[in-house]
């Protein structure tokens, strides 16, 4: 009896929760630290103010006060020195008499420390130092105040005090306290609601941009940050990131259409070479039929990696790689050269070719990039030139540029192929039935660009005059090898 198989233990899915995310700290929230900075600069300044104003004007208060009394006992110590003790009594007795405001204090005590004259009923405690002043608790006809007080030691023992009852200005400054205290409470209020003020906005424009982020995370090109209208520095940076996300749109754009353009352009040769192949492979009876398919099927793809060779060379120069070549030349001679050279082309094609330099023509550049932009040029006013027409390759320095232009009297294009010309693998409508690849102009505007510099194609009428400017040299760089 055979021994039954033990069934395999059934497996469980476990399904794991996603951790839960943390709240992040609030201080680690931009919008909180912003606002907490608004709140401490703001509470800051608003003490600093407040605190002032206290000061000076408690300050201002004091030093009044303080000037009444020195002023007071001077001109009193000026009567003892002329008329001794009567003449300071009668001083003193004509001063409270006169005193309006009731302000006034002043005791005249003998040196036994009785009463001579004055309005205080004692001395009062804690006032031991002469010319001093101090602010004491006093009583004045029964009823207890506050007085600033400055005592004077006169001659034979006699004792002088001179001072101003400041209860007045002791309630003014208790005023002034609980008011500073009021409005420092009513700035930290305040600061509070402008920095959550602060902090709502801030939080509205991140959050427009996170929100927009995030749909173009997940492929929606077409999101933009929306603006308040306000013209604000948030409106500014709206534009700023709405403008690189337009450029990023028109980046993949170009790269989907250069993506189909390299599959279209490209599947053509690829597949007539395999067909010439295969059908050599099946039908080829001698050496040389097999030898003359495998030629033909080597010129197509010499083809695609001429098309892949001219996007490499595009992508370095547009990477800014080629600017270690940098270096002074005078591109007069390289362009006479070239219109020598490009000059018996086309005769035999029955088509003259025109060539006005004017140099010196020193700039800073890539030699070779500029040859072969130049060339570019050529070779397509050649390829769409009717025979018995004019080409013209003509250069010149204007102020600080150079001007390098190709016209030709061909079928020229249209405004709005020329606008697209510079493109990848653009081919306009009278080129159809040309043989290219549609990158020879997409990379003289990138050397153009390199260079810092530009491309320009107008009417020429007939044909087309393609105009490239570049940045000149100035004379007192120019180097001499």
């Amino acid at each position: 009896m055979k021994a039954s198989q033990a069934a395999p233990p059934l497996s469980i899915p476990v399904v794991t929760q996603e951790p839960k995310r943390r709240p992040k700290p609030l201080i680690r929230s931009a919008g909180i630290r912003l606002a907490l900075v608004y709140a401490t600069v703001f509470g800051l300044s608003a003490f600093a103010l407040a605190f002032s104003l206290w000061y000076s004007t408690v300050g201002l208060l004091q030093r009044q006060v303080e000037i009444a009394v020195r002023n007071d006992g001077a001109a009193l110590m000026d009567h003892f020195t002329v008329g001794g003790i009567p003449s300071l009594s009668v001083a003193i007795s004509d001063r409270l008499a006169e005193n309006v405001d009731g302000d006034a204090i002043y005791l005249l005590l003998d040196p036994h420390g009785n009463h001579v004259v004055g309005n205080l009923d004692e001395w009062p405690v804690g006032l031991g130092q002469t010319d001093t002043f101090y602010e004491l608790p006093v009583t004045r006809g029964g009823a207890a105040s506050v007085a600033l007080l400055r005592a004077y030691d006169l001659e034979d023992g006699y004792q002088l005090l001179v001072g101003r009852d400041v209860r007045a200005r002791a309630e003014l400054r208790r005023v002034l306290q609980a008011g500073l205290f009021w409005a420092m409470g009513l700035m930290a209020v305040l600061g509070f609601v402008g920095a959550f003020v602060i902090r709502t906005l801030f939080r509205r424009m991140i959050r427009d941009i996170s929100a927009t982020t995030r749909a173009i995370a997940r492929g929606d090109l077409t999101r933009r940050v929306p603006k308040t209208g306000d013209g604000d520095e948030f409106d500014e940076l709206a534009s700023i990131i709405n403008d690189m996300l337009d450029r990023i749109t028109r980046l993949m754009d170009g790269v989907r259409e250069v993506s189909n353009s390299i599959a279209h352009d490209l599947r053509t040769p690829i597949t007539r070479a395999r067909t010439r192949l295969e059908d050599a492979a099946m039908r080829a009876q001698t050496k040389e039929d097999l030898r003359s398919a495998i030629e033909r099927a080597t010129d197509d793809l010499d083809g695609v990696v001429a098309v892949f060779q001219a996007l490499l060379r595009i992508a370095e120069i547009e990477a800014g790689a080629r600017r270690s070549a940098f270096a002074p030349f005078d591109a007069a001679p390289l362009l006479v050269d070239m219109g020598e050279l490009y000059h018996a082309v086309a005769e035999e094609r029955g088509i003259t070719l025109r060539a006005d330099i004017v140099g010196p023509l020193r700039m800073l550049g890539d030699r070779e990039l500029i040859q072969q932009a130049v060339a570019n040029l050529l070779d397509n006013a050649l390829k769409f030139s009717p025979p018995r027409t004019l080409i013209s390759l003509a250069a010149l320095r204007h102020q600080d540029t150079i001007g390098i232009s190709v016209a030709d009297q061909g079928a020229g294009m249209s405004d709005v192929d020329r606008g697209r010309a510079t493109e990848r693998f653009f081919r306009a409508e009278s080129a159809r039935n040309t043989t290219g690849s549609g990158l020879g102009l997409a990379l003289v505007a990138a050397v153009a660009h390199l260079h810092n510099g530009s491309v320009i194609l107008r009417d020429n009428n007939p044909g087309l005059r393609a105009v490239m400017s570049l940045p000149a040299q100035p004379p007192g760089q120019w180097r001499y090898e």
